[in-house]
């Protein structure tokens, strides 16, 4: 466990340090956009921190590669070095985005080109859990849906980038219940914990954390789609590295959702903006409209309707991710009748906060007098 918190802190280190370099250099390049009409925020407020991100994941992969025990991850496989590489890729895709705003096209290619790289280097998918057993995948079949998870995942991330700390939060506590569950899964069956997953998982906490003290309301720079990306192909491809762990002759019935857990994890943590996705595409479609047309009524819009602060309405949403996905790591590990209870009760209390009006708005809206 030394050899993660030491990573971690690397990781969050050098995030931290470097955010405010890359919040200058965003100013001299152009990369500070005026506001747009769906944009909650109304000052201009510099990108490109992604690219501190970056470098965090970068110093902190250079230093357990020379942690004695964490040596073998990058001796053993090339999984590591694939991710790196795919990495920096997305993350320049996204620092061109920043300054130039790519089309959707060139933005989708430079995705699918990182997508492609972690392929061709052997990050790839290559079984799929099945209650009666596994599917195993053909290399067409391997390379499509691992470039649909990653290009996915990386999209969604950036989509739910909306509002002041919200991707940073959410995919950080995402990350905590991945390492969590791979952690616990090697201890549980008396296996090496020093994996690339959980490496993965806790150099990704480190890069949100390090960042969430600039970005959180007030924004002081954004991580712009050089960081939502990044950070949205490391959690995809962590869970596929996992899935990579085990041969797929291994698989049994009693251990069906510990194995479907690292594909299903990812969804977990973007549950809800994916669902908001959905239905704003749904939404401007029945409207007449583009599904990609901007709008103002998004999950983190309505919270802000309902009278919820920006850092409220942020931390609700880091709240509800952390149920999700925690809850979900909880039933893999524990199960049992108690723990659904528990987490019942607990959707339904933050269902109710989420709802309900601010105290201090019905206080005033009690106080003014009626006509």
């Amino acid at each position: 466990m030394r050899e993660y918190l030491l990573t971690f802190f690397v990781a969050a280190s050098i995030t931290y340090l470097m955010v405010a370099l890359f919040g200058r250099i965003a100013h001299w390049v152009g990369a500070i956009p005026p506001p747009r009409a769906r944009d909650v925020h109304k000052g201009v407020v510099p990108r490109m921190g992604g690219v501190a991100m970056l470098l965090g994941l970068l110093g902190a992969m250079l230093v357990a590669s020379y942690l004695p025990r964490m040596r073998d991850v990058f001796v053993e496989s090339t999984d590591a070095q694939a991710l790196i590489t795919a990495a920096i890729v997305i993350c320049l895709v996204g620092v061109a985005d920043d300054i130039w705003d790519l089309s959707a096209l060139a933005k989708f290619a430079g995705q699918m080109l990182a997508a492609g790289l972690l392929v061709v280097q052997g990050v790839e998918l290559l079984w799929l859990p099945l209650p009666n057993g596994v599917f195993t995948l053909d290399p067409s079949q391997r390379a499509l849906l691992t470039v649909l998870l990653v290009v996915g995942t990386a999209n969604a991330v950036n989509f739910i980038d909306g509002l002041d700390g919200l991707a940073a939060g959410v995919v950080g506590i995402g990350a905590a219940a991945f390492f969590s569950y791979t952690y616990l899964l090697a201890v549980e069956q008396g296996d090496t914990r020093m994996t690339t997953p959980a490496l993965v998982a806790v150099v990704l906490m480190g890069m949100c954390a390090g960042f969430l003290p600039h970005n959180v309301s007030p924004a002081k720079i954004f991580m712009g789609d050089s960081g939502a990306m990044l950070i949205g192909l490391l959690l995809a491809a962590g869970s596929i590295t996992l899935t990579g762990r085990s041969a797929s002759q291994d698989v049994d019935e009693s251990s069906f959702l510990l194995t479907l857990l690292p594909l299903i994890l990812p969804a977990a943590v973007i549950a809800l903006p994916f669902l908001d996705m959905l239905l704003a595409i749904v939404r401007r479609t029945r409207e007449g409209r583009m599904f990609n047309s901007p709008d103002k009524k998004h999950l983190h819009h309505r919270l802000l309707e309902v009278g919820h602060s920006e850092g409220r309405a942020a931390a609700i949403m880091w709240v509800w991710a952390a149920l999700v996905s925690g809850g979900v790591v909880v039933i893999a590990l524990v199960g049992g009748w108690t723990t659904y209870a528990l987490l019942g009760v607990a959707i339904l209390v933050l269902i109710a906060f989420t709802t309900r009006r601010p105290r201090r708005l019905l206080q005033r809206d009690t106080a003014l007098p009626s006509d």
